[in-house]
């Protein structure tokens, strides 16, 4: 079971938290419940155009989050490849939160 666990967490997508004014506690908690909600929007938008070609595996996927716009952004760290094909689909249902 642990092998099974750490092979799925290590094809999760990735997240950079970018800025915050409100205090450590308040801010950890808001990050992890938004980080729950964003992990299951983002794989499903993923798997719905990359399933294929990814086989599941979007460990090279990372996004940045920033807690003081609320937006969430494609990384320039994500392989420009995939990076052309949801950019425009992304930026329509993921990039502005409604939290």
């Amino acid at each position: 079971m642990l092998i099974l666990y750490s092979y799925f967490f290590s094809r999760l997508m990735k997240f950079n938290w970018i800025g915050s004014n409100a205090t450590k506690d308040e801010i950890k908690r808001f990050c992890i419940d938004l980080e729950y909600e964003l992990r299951s929007k983002i794989t499903y938008f993923l798997m719905l155009r990359l399933e294929n070609e990814c086989d599941g595996d979007f460990s090279c996927f990372h996004f940045d989050v920033n807690v003081d716009s609320m937006q969430v952004t494609i990384s320039d760290k994500t392989p420009k490849e995939y990076t052309r094909k949801i950019q425009s689909d992304f930026d329509l249902e993921i990039r502005s939160l409604s939290y």
